[in-house]
């Protein structure tokens, strides 16, 4: 506690002196001095969105290889490290012993899921994504419209299709890795703007003959900088470790380690 109190006494000090005129040998000269940089001010919360995204993309180029391919031990503790850093969550390319084949690839985007039985387009963003002509992988999120909560309009809203068809024991241990990765709570990250989101996964896919190794719903795609405009583009996807399950589905906007904002 005394180390972090220091830290931020300093860095106060810091914006303070920022925010100060000094005047020149008694003229009207007004000089401003430097703002301390981005990457000192975000473990304070200190920072703008924007800052936040441009700060998580710049330590992503440092550490990611230039081509898609499955990444090192070395490379993705590195970008653990890095998000943990800068976004405050902990994220990881295993957890409980499971991983996925890939951690990094393209993503494309995905139709709207059924929520329930009769479900359709009419109330939802981005209509023109269409809606899937069949139930997700785990099936319809509620039994009826009735029963829709808030928690299954998130869960399908901001949803992800990662390949488990494809994990070398999902037959093998299919009822329990089922159970496991039903609605599991995934970060997923545009590399090259630093937008971040906070999604479940809840279907299945895509193919491997379609070249990409992700999907995503369309206000994922649109989150994170893609959609409407680009139908798919390169991500990271990593577990979230939440087991108290704090934190929300959707964009990354601030340090999520700190205290919200207090609304004016």
């Amino acid at each position: 506690m005394p180390k972090k109190s220091s830290k931020v006494k300093k860095l106060l000090t810091g914006a303070t002196l920022t925010g100060t005129l000094l005047l020149s040998s008694g003229s009207q000269n007004l000089k401003k001095l430097p703002e301390n940089p981005p990457e000192l001010r975000a473990p304070l919360g200190l920072v703008s969105t924007k800052e936040l995204r441009k700060l998580l993309a710049s330590k992503l180029k440092k550490t990611l290889p230039d081509s898609s391919r499955v990444l090192t031990e070395k490379e993705l503790t590195a970008i653990s490290k890095d998000i943990s850093k800068t976004l405050g969550l902990k994220a990881y390319g295993e957890l409980d012993g499971n991983r996925l084949n890939h951690q990094i690839g393209s993503m494309g985007l995905e139709q709207h899921l059924l929520r329930f039985p009769g479900d359709t387009v009419t109330d939802r963003d981005f209509q023109a994504a269409g809606m899937a002509p069949g139930k997700g992988a785990w099936g319809y999120f509620t039994k009826s419209r009735a029963q829709l909560a808030s928690a299954d309009i998130q869960r399908e809203k901001y949803y992800l299709a990662v390949q488990t068809l494809y994990l070398p024991d999902w037959k093998d241990r299919l009822r329990e890795l089922r159970d496991w990765y039903k609605y599991r709570k995934v970060l997923v990250i545009n590399p090259e703007n630093g937008h971040a989101v906070v999604a479940v996964i809840a279907d299945a896919g895509p193919a491997k003959w379609t070249g990409k190794q992700f999907g995503g719903s369309p206000q994922v795609m649109h989150d994170l900088g893609y959609y409407p405009k680009k139908h798919k583009g390169k991500t990271i996807v990593l577990f979230v470790d939440d087991p108290e399950d704090k934190i929300p589905l959707g964009p990354i906007t601030r340090n999520m380690s700190l205290p919200a904002p207090k609304s004016v």
